[in-house]
């Protein structure tokens, strides 16, 4: 009665999965008596070892956590997996790590012997097409005859005019590319590859070619391997369709016959690799395909090429070396684990009082003190978690406190964003946009753009120096002293003059007084960079100031032209002069205007963005709008940091003229 009673409540302990498989359990036995071979046993079968592995699985899983709920169970576990698993690991990305590094080094000599034969051969054509017309029969003579040794095979054609040179004299190459430039490298030709060079220059056109016949590619670096060039194929003779496959016949594809360098020992495996490359089609007139460099080496031939055979007989010391090294390393490992588990009784013991006391702080129990024993980290382990409890009220005070601070920086982030222009002025002749990344909730670059009267437009961007809040105060600073200066500007000149839109409000005089006003009401060490426009829409011209601030590019027909500064920093020095210069906007040209946020982001070497990039970038996406462009910018920075977090204040101020 009591082992049924202890069944039945076993049964109920179980999940529905571990039910359906004891119901399926019963049902294949019942049927292996009553219906041996039916279909339904079958049925039943498929459906029993499915569950079965899950159920084992599960049963696996919960084994497993059980047995290892216990610090020490998990501590011995994890020894094991210290001493076991490094090694596996090591040896795994030594071997994966040595494949990847042959097969790049045996194209890498390769490449290099093709890329030096590629760049002779530029040379010597560009020499020949620059020789005068009357020498250059002798120059074609001197030149290949010392240049066919090193380069067989080569094919020559010079043509001036209606004049040809031809070598050799029965060369078949009688035509001359057409869509190509000066260009070189690889090109396919007639089911061929070939390197050459093309140059244009003047009126005379000169080409060279060189096949890579097997006995070429046998010469590269004879031994590192087998090399093989599989060349793409044209699939229409007037070059308006180019196929992207890479074909590998023996019919389309170039090999060598060179043989693949017998095994040093067993580890010496076969490495296959390969490289893409740009292969120009003679008939496509322009075009460029890619071609696949293959090279099958061994790890024993990447070294006998690159290192000096004479040392060969010191490998075996090496070796020996490395021998030992691995066996020291594996005793190291097993001694670490055997004190590993030795050390397990302390470690549990401190562990165990520190379960019990946080199940009594989670119980709000704070009084709770755990009994502490020796000297070592453990229990200095123990009075931390004493003091914990002893400080658990005063963090929760302080996290409230932060979370208060949290707030109200959100708050000014939002106040801030306000300050901007919430549109942009509507200008006949100019496209304007504007943006700003802040490196922190709050920013301390600024720019506005302001609508003045006629069609005249007021553009400024600032940079206050620092970060965080006191910036952002500085920032609202600067701009509200700027519209105040414009505001009264604008009264003065309307009250002595009229409304008449064809005078001008002198950008200097407004730069000045607002250094004045900055330098009375803030601390002597904060200052600003700052750079203010004012843009006549019906001449074009921009009158400017620039007090320190990056200077702006214009983009114009695909050159960086950088504006001119105008004095130092606003806010600094109560004596500081400002000049005031003039550029007219043409149609098609773009204005940039950016903070240092923008140029001197680094990457993981230290090198800086830099004006240079981000004229780069401007101009590469001038044709754009300057919305688009901002953004090309941005991913641009961010893909030079390769991080997603800002590292300053990133603002652009872009205007394109229409």
């Amino acid at each position: 009665m009591r082992a049924l009673l202890r069944l039945k409540s076993a049964y109920r302990k179980l999940g529905w999965l571990e039910r359906t498989f004891l119901v399926l359990l019963a049902s294949y036995v019942l049927l292996r008596f009553l219906s041996p071979t039916s279909t339904i046993q079958l049925l039943f079968e498929i459906a029993l070892t499915f569950t079965g592995v899950v159920v084992g699985l599960r049963l696996l899983r919960a084994g497993v956590r059980k047995a290892t709920w216990r610090l020490r169970n998990r501590l011995v576990v994890a020894y094991l997996f210290i001493a076991v698993v490094p090694i596996v690991l090591i040896v795994l990305l030594v071997g994966i790590g040595a494949y990847l590094i042959t097969g790049q080094i045996a194209v890498y000599m390769v490449t290099n012997v093709l890329e030096r034969r590629t760049d002779s051969l530029m040379r010597m054509t560009q020499s020949l097409v620059a020789t005068p017309p009357p020498q250059r029969a002798e120059r074609i003579r001197l030149m290949t005859s010392s240049f066919l040794e090193t380069h067989p095979g080569v094919r020559l054609l010079l043509r001036e005019g209606r004049r040809d040179w031809h070598y050799p004299e029965e060369s078949d190459l009688d035509t001359l590319p057409s869509g190509w430039g000066n260009t070189s490298g690889f090109v396919s030709k007639g089911g061929s590859i070939y390197l050459w060079a093309n140059v244009r220059a003047g009126g005379a056109e000169g080409l060279m070619m060189i096949p890579l016949t097997r006995e070429i590619l046998d010469t590269l670096v004879p031994t590192i391997g087998q090399v093989r060039f599989a060349s793409p194929q044209a699939l229409e003779s007037s070059g308006r369709t180019v196929s992207r496959r890479i074909t590998t016949s023996a019919e389309e594809a170039v090999r060598t016959t060179a043989r693949i360098p017998p095994p040093q020992n067993r580890l010496d495996i076969e490495v296959p690799w390969f490289t893409l490359v740009p292969v120009a089609v003679w008939e496509s007139g322009g075009k460029t395909v890619q071609g696949a460099l293959d090279v099958t080496t061994r790890f024993s031939a990447v070294v006998q090429t690159m290192f000096n055979p004479r040392l060969n007989s010191g490998q075996s010391i090496w070796l020996t070396v490395f021998l030992v090294v691995a066996s020291l390393f594996l005793i190291v490992e097993l001694t670490a684990l055997v004190i590993g588990i030795s050390l397990t009784r302390t470690i549990t013991y401190a562990v165990h009082n520190l379960y019990e006391g946080t199940q009594r702080v989670m119980h709000g129990d704070f009084s709770h003190r755990i009994e502490v024993r020796g000297g070592d980290q453990l229990a200095e382990l123990g009075k931390s978690f004493n003091r914990m409890t002893e400080n658990l009220e005063r963090l929760v005070r302080v996290e409230k406190e932060k979370e208060r601070l949290q707030s109200e920086l959100e708050i000014a982030s939002e106040v801030q964003s306000q300050l901007y222009p919430k549109s942009v002025p509507s200008m006949r002749g100019l496209e304007l946009t504007a943006m700003c990344h802040p490196a922190r909730i709050v920013s301390g670059d600024y720019y506005d753009y302001l609508q003045l009267f006629g069609s005249k437009l007021a553009l400024a961007i600032g940079d206050v120096a620092g970060k965080g809040i006191s910036a952002a105060l500085l920032m609202a600073t600067v701009q509200s002293s700027l519209r105040t200066q414009i505001r009264a500007c604008l009264e003065k000149y309307m009250a002595s003059e009229g409304t008449d839109s064809g005078k001008e409000l002198p950008t200097s005089l407004l730069v000045s007084q607002l250094n004045q006003q900055l330098y009375s009401f803030t601390s002597p060490e904060k200052f600003a960079t700052f750079f203010f426009g004012i843009y006549d829409d019906e001449s074009g011209v921009l009158s400017y100031t620039n007090a320190g601030h990056p200077p702006p590019i214009l983009v114009r027909d695909g050159e960086a032209i950088r504006l001119e500064t105008n004095g130092i920093v606003v806010g600094a020095f109560p004596f500081a002069e400002y000049g005031e210069s003039r550029t007219e906007l043409r149609s098609g040209d773009l204005l940039v205007c950016f903070t240092d946020g923008i140029t001197e982001p680094e990457n993981e070497y230290g090198e800086m963005f830099g004006e240079d990039g981000l004229i780069d970038v401007v101009i590469k996406n001038a044709w754009r709008k300057p919305d688009e462009i901002i953004e090309s910018v941005i991913a641009a920075v961010h893909e030079w940091t390769n991080s997603p977090e800002v590292q300053d204040d990133m603002t652009l101020l872009m205007a394109k003229k229409r």
